[in-house]
C-alpha cells in the first residue's frame, strides 16, 4: 500500500465511519457545530469516551469543559448503560450551560447530569469525589496547573481523559511558544514523567491522552 494513502484526513474520515449510528439529537449537536465552527470531540472521540467510560463500569464522572453538553452526552449515555451515576457539566456560560441541559432533555439523560456555570476546576475542587473519569478539555494554558487537583480527585483505577494533545500539530513547531502550546508540551511532559499514571496518547481527530492512576 502506497504511503501516500494513508494521511490524516483519510484516517479520521475511516474512524468516523466506525462509528455506530447516533442518535438524531446527537446528529444535530454535531451539525451545530460544523456549521457554527463550534469546537466539540466528534463522533470518534464521543465514542471512544463513551466506550472507556462503559469498560470500568463509571459512576461517576467530573468534565472540566463541556461546551454545550456533546462530550456530556457520551458519557451520559455509558452512565445509563451502567445502571446509572452523575455526569458533571462545567461551563462559564450559562447560554452554554441552558442549551446543554436542553440537549440532554432530548436524549432523556437530564437525571444523569449535573450541571455547574463555573470555573471548571474551582468546581472540581468543589465537588466531593472521588471520581471514576475526568475529562479535561480547558484552555491548554492551563493543563499544568489543573493536574494536581485532577490526581487529587480521581480514584485508584480511574482514568483521565484530556483533549487536544497534538494541538492541530503545533506541538511540533519548534518556533511556537504560545501558551497555550507551551501548557500541552508541560502537561504532556509533567503527566508522563510521573510513575502514578500509565498513559498513552491516541491520535484520534486533535490526539487524546488516556492515562489510568495506579
Amino acid at each position: 500500500m502506497s504511503d501516500d494513502l494513508l494521511t490524516y484526513e483519510a484516517t479520521q474520515s475511516y474512524l468516523t465511519s466506525l462509528v455506530p449510528p447516533r442518535e438524531p439529537e446527537l446528529l444535530a449537536m454535531e451539525a451545530y457545530a460544523e456549521a457554527n465552527d463550534f469546537p466539540i470531540i466528534g463522533p470518534a472521540c464521543g465514542y471512544y469516551c463513551y466506550q472507556l467510560a462503559r469498560m470500568i463500569g463509571a459512576k461517576s464522572i467530573f468534565e472540566l469543559g463541556s461546551g454545550y453538553g456533546y462530550s456530556t452526552a457520551w458519557f451520559a449515555k455509558a452512565l445509563k448503560e451502567n445502571g446509572g451515576g452523575i455526569v458533571h457539566h462545567t461551563v462559564w456560560d450559562e447560554e452554554l450551560s441552558q442549551q446543554a441541559r436542553s440537549h440532554l432533555v432530548k436524549l432523556g439523560s437530564e437525571d444523569l447530569v449535573q450541571f455547574h456555570v463555573s470555573e471548571a476546576v474551582a468546581a472540581l475542587k468543589q465537588t466531593e469525589g472521588p471520581f471514576d473519569i475526568i475529562f479535561n478539555d480547558i484552555d491548554k494554558q492551563d493543563y499544568p496547573a489543573s493536574l494536581s487537583i485532577v490526581k487529587e480527585k480521581l480514584r485508584p483505577g480511574s482514568l483521565l481523559i484530556i483533549d487536544n494533545m497534538l494541538w492541530h500539530g503545533r506541538i511540533f513547531d519548534k518556533t511556537d511558544f504560545s501558551p497555550a502550546t507551551m501548557g500541552v508540551h508541560e502537561f504532556t511532559k509533567q503527566i508522563t514523567q510521573d510513575k502514578d499514571w500509565i498513559v498513552s496518547l491516541t491520535p484520534i481527530r486533535d490526539g487524546m491522552i488516556v492515562a489510568y492512576k495506579k
